[in-house]
């Protein structure tokens, strides 16, 4: 009996031991995958001058843009008399990043050496393996327009205690305060769309406007209104201190009274006194009305977050599949007619100046269809400013980058949850960062959202949020035991079985997996391929386009019926009013690895499900 017993202790003991373990892995995994931006890593404050007058940095060209363009290459040529393997160039902008620039925040603590963090950064002997004998390499280095000037410094001693050793000439854009990287987004009304951009004009400057009409028709001028931010608009380190960088001004147009799927032509302006500015021309097609039938596709992730194209900031592998997913969206463009990023943007965790990296890279895409967002983690978090999870994620941004830089139709962008409609589609889209529980103001946002739609003429519809506020079997969740966010499912699914949700799609999770259709943690129906006739419950879907991947739990549930730990997007296709096609396709190919077709008719919505329709009739 001891023995037994011995051995029960034994057994359960090594059981406690493990579950510890994967706990612990869980949450170092989650605070290693989802928390870390590249340049955190560089304890900028503790730079040093150690300038060599034997080392330079040259820059050339040193002037960009000069046929108009927002995005350049640059050579970057340095030498060091005493080079080592962790020798780095950094790129700075603005060009003086000196003591001389730091805001006197505490007035009796001196200043450090240096006080804002390169925009990027990469090692001496990326492209150079002979650095470390002959001193001597090159870097070719993508710049964007960013309303300022950039120069090159050169340090050695790693990132932890950097020692500055040569910085180069200035470099510059011909125009640095010239319109850049439009991004669209479906107005209010479903005949609506709004232009969002930046430039460096403030409106004392210059009169910001679109001009714009029918592709070969008449051309005309809407205005637009103009917001920025400061320092004391963000809530913390690094936002306020190392990763602050002057945003600009961002300006949103509202073009009214669209035709219907015509196509139009724009142009961003800035009227300076009696000259112009302009950027390039674009174009986009107008949306179908509510419950229009004609083909609709719309792709949706999250977490894709942004990459360098020559190859800087990644050493540590943070967001590997970005770009892979923005060539494989602007390749199929063609066939996309709205695009939802459904959180965690672009990761700048505070660095200010990533968030012109990321409307840059996603310029081809949201310049020419409607680019919604949803409020994530590393957008909005920070203790004591009312988000659901008091944590660091945003890096002190408190959802007010995504707020001013982005349009959504929000009654409130503070309260970044809001509805809006595709032809045959509605989208209600919440904000995971914000209290969701019954009987809150966003519950009741969510049940409007869903009660109102007219299933007759929008017979798609679909719940977005970050977190996955219904089912995932991410190891972080497993660990848990929740499976999804904790309390979300019993706040939430009676609302998606009640009004019968087609399918709930999330990010957070940074890998892809599809659920049956399910309620209260059971399969509604046993089919995997393709649905027809009533729907029985709601298809959960998470999954992330482009940040390091999240591990799966080894524990087999009877709902998941498709995993791939690999990133990826979801295209939907609604063929008409009965039928639409769900696809995932990976970032690195484009092709399809999963997919489901529904199949119902109006009469299949109507008819009662478990909860769908009151328990009790007058006919019972």
């Amino acid at each position: 009996m001891h023995f037994l017993f011995g051995m029960f202790v034994g057994i359960r003991g090594l059981r406690m031991i493990m579950w510890t373990i994967l706990l612990v892995l869980a949450i170092l995994h989650r605070a290693s995958s989802h928390g870390i931006q590249p340049l955190s890593r560089i304890a900028i404050h503790k730079a040093t001058l150690a300038l060599d007058n034997l080392a330079y940095v040259k820059a050339s060209p040193t002037v960009l843009g000069l046929n108009g363009q927002n995005t350049e290459w640059v050579t970057v040529e340095y030498s060091s008399p005493n080079p080592s393997m962790d020798d780095w160039i950094g790129v700075f902008s603005p060009a003086n990043f000196s003591a001389s620039t730091c805001p006197a925040e505490n007035p009796r603590v001196y200043p450090p050496l240096l006080c804002s963090a390169p925009i990027k950064f990469q090692y001496a002997n990326y492209t150079s393996p002979d650095y470390k004998v002959n001193g001597k390499g090159s870097l070719k280095l993508q710049l964007i327009n960013q309303r300022s000037d950039f120069s090159f410094a050169l340090f050695s001693n790693g990132f932890l205690n950097p020692k500055l050793v040569a910085v180069s000439n200035t470099v510059s854009f011909a125009n640095p305060n010239a319109p850049v990287y439009p991004c669209l987004a479906q107005g209010k009304q479903w005949d609506e769309m709004t232009v969002t951009w930046t430039s460096g004009y403030g409106i004392d400057e210059a009169e910001p406007f679109v001009q714009w009409g029918p592709k070969g028709g008449h051309q005309q001028h809407s205005p637009a209104v103009t917001l920025t931010f400061d320092r004391s608009s963000v809530c913390g380190a690094p936002a306020r201190t190392i990763g602050w960088r002057d945003p600009g001004f961002i300006h949103t147009s509202f073009l009214k009274e669209l035709w219907l799927n015509r196509v139009y032509t724009y142009k961003l302006g800035h009227r300076l006194f009696s000259t112009y500015v302009w950027s390039q021309e674009y174009q986009f097609r107008a949306s179908p009305f509510p419950g229009q039938n004609s083909l609709q596709r719309v792709v949706i992730f999250g977490d894709m977050g942004k990459d360098e194209a020559d190859g800087s900031n990644e050493y540590n592998n943070f967001q590997r599949g970005s770009l892979n997913a923005t060539k494989q969206l602007i390749k199929d463009l063609k066939n996309i007619d709205i695009v939802f990023h459904i959180g965690d943007i672009c990761y700048a965790n505070g660095y200010i100046s990533q968030w012109d990296q990321f409307t840059a890279q996603i310029e081809p895409i949201a310049s020419a269809v409607p680019y919604m967002l949803a409020s994530g983690n590393h957008e909005r978090d920070w203790p004591g400013t009312g988000s659901f999870y008091e944590n660091n994620d945003s890096g002190g941004e408190c959802g007010v980058l995504a707020e001013t830089m982005f349009f959504v139709p929000a009654e409130n962008r503070a309260k970044y949850w809001y509805s809006t409609d595709y032809g045959m589609f509605r989208f209600c889209i919440a904000d995971s960062e914000h209290d969701w529980r019954e009987g809150t103001e966003q519950y009741k946002f969510i049940e409007h959202c869903l009660a109102s739609v007219d299933r007759q003429k929008q017979p798609w519809l679909v719940f977005l949020a970050h977190r996955v506020l219904g089912y995932s079997s991410d190891l972080s969740y497993a660990v848990e035991g929740s499976f999804g966010e904790p309390m979300a499912k019993e706040n939430l699914q009676k609302l998606w079985q009640k009004y019968k949700v087609d399918i709930a799609i999330y990010g957070h999770a940074h890998n892809y997996e599809r659920t049956c259709p399910i309620y209260e943690n059971q399969c509604t129906d046993n089919e995997k391929r393709y649905y027809k006739g009533t729907l029985k419950g709601t298809i959960h879907v998470a999954g992330g386009a482009g940040a390091s991947l999240s591990p799966f739990t080894t524990l087999k549930t009877k709902w998941s019926l498709f995993r791939d730990y690999d990133y990826g997007f979801i295209k939907l296709t609604a063929f008409d009013h009965s039928n639409l096609l769900f696809e995932y396709k990976k970032s690195s190919d484009g092709k399809v690895y999963d997919s489901f077709r529904i199949s119902r008719d109006y009469r299949d919505i109507l008819a009662c499900t478990v909860d769908s329709c009151p328990l009790t009739t007058l006919a019972s």
